[in-house]
């Protein structure tokens, strides 16, 4: 019976998630499976990855053969290089602290370069933000410009209508006075 470590996918249309299984290779791609291996999870920003390294290393050392993406994931997380260092001990070539420390020290430097990327992503994101924030404010001050100017000639136009009403009713005023002169001048005669 031929053993596939691959990926077996969850989720909905459009927001995959996987899991990593350990299955005959005659099943179905969500058909059955032997033992779940981890989670994939391709939607995070970098992507999770939660992965039994040495239920792993167990199945490949029994003759399982991943595909292309289960082995760039097994890769990712070290299982083949914690399957190539159990080969080594298994040789004699080193002992298996030996082993142990070079795989520590790998996790160890990868954990470094994922923790740079998160925290690049982070600042790439608290940058983006400010710049938003900045743009929404520039659109404030010039939507507050624009009604203190919208007020200012709303406040300019209806002092023109006063000012036009004082005149028209001082001409309504002047006129009644010269009508009265008139007619006072009418009437002396």
């Amino acid at each position: 019976m031929p053993v596939k470590i691959r990926l077996q996918r969850h989720g909905k249309k459009g927001k995959p998630f996987y899991w990593i299984v350990a299955a005959d290779a005659r099943s179905k791609r969500d058909g059955k499976f032997l033992e779940k291996l981890g989670t994939y999870n391709p939607n995070t920003n970098p992507a999770t990855i939660d992965l039994d390294i040495d239920g792993s290393v167990k199945w490949l050392q029994n003759g399982a053969q991943p595909t292309d993406t289960a082995r760039t994931l097994l890769s990712y997380k070290g299982v083949l290089l914690k399957h190539h260092l159990a080969g080594g001990v298994k040789k004699g070539a080193f002992s298996e602290e030996e082993a142990e420390k070079k795989f520590q020290a790998w996790l160890d430097e990868k954990a470094g370069l994922v923790g740079a990327k998160v925290d690049g992503l982070a600042k790439a994101d608290a940058s983006a933000k400010a710049k938003a924030f900045e743009a929404e404010k520039e659109v404030n001050e010039k939507r507050k410009a624009a009604v203190v100017e919208a007020e200012e000639a709303l406040k300019a136009e209806a002092e023109a209508v006063v000012a036009a009403e004082a005149a028209a009713s001082e001409e309504a005023a002047t006129e009644e006075v010269a009508t009265e002169e008139a007619s006072e001048e009418k009437a002396a005669e």
